[in-house]
């Protein structure tokens, strides 16, 4: 089974793709000869997951998936949330983002925070969507220099480490992405065997 994977982001598409392993063929924008910036206008993850799959599976056809992530800090009201990839500013720069939410989080007990995942597919003009979080805590200063985004100050729970001190194999056993993209699986793999059956 072949998906148009509906991302610019270089690191999403090999960490889906290590989780993938040969189950399914994953086609990026790139390969799929798209050069576009997909606006992500709404306010809630789903919206913008939705209109991330909707845009490429207009201009496609093809069976395809989205996701949006977002962290959401109890003691910051959900924040930076929607707002994840550009929290410090358009230019998206995770190290401004992790000290801007360091920032804001000095002096604070309440360290709670957790990861979640939407993904969005479109699957024969339908669409469907799966959530994955993982809880954890915001650390008080950067650990690790794998990983990207806020890597650095997440620690999940069930772990000493920082998502950024983990190998990809180790942080997929606790990641949001890991936990949506195992129900998008499961639910492919039920479409196919259904397919096969009929």
């Amino acid at each position: 089974m072949t998906l148009v994977f509906a991302t610019n982001n270089e690191n999403k598409v090999k960490e889906i793709r290590s989780m993938l392993g040969d189950s399914f063929s994953i086609i990026t924008l790139k390969e799929a000869g798209i050069d576009i910036d997909i606006p992500e206008p709404h306010d809630t993850l789903e919206d913008n997951a939705r209109e991330k799959s909707s845009v490429i599976y207009e201009m496609t056809g093809k069976d395809c998936f989205s996701e949006d992530t977002g962290l959401e800090i109890d003691a910051l009201d959900g924040a930076p949330g929607v707002l994840s990839a550009r929290y410090a500013g358009e230019q998206k720069l995770s190290e401004d983002n992790i000290a801007k939410v360091l920032q804001e989080m000095e002096g604070k007990t309440n360290r709670k925070a957790h990861f979640r995942t939407v993904i969005s597919l479109i699957m024969g003009g339908k669409e469907f969507q799966f959530t994955g979080v993982c809880p954890g805590t915001i650390l008080t200063s950067t650990r690790g220099g794998k990983g990207f985004g806020y890597d650095p100050i997440f620690m999940p729970d069930g772990s000493h480490l920082a998502f950024a001190e983990m190998s990809m194999a180790d942080k997929n056993k606790f990641s949001h992405r890991s936990k949506a993209l195992q129900q998008l699986i499961t639910f492919l793999k039920e479409e196919g065997k259904q397919s096969l059956s009929l």
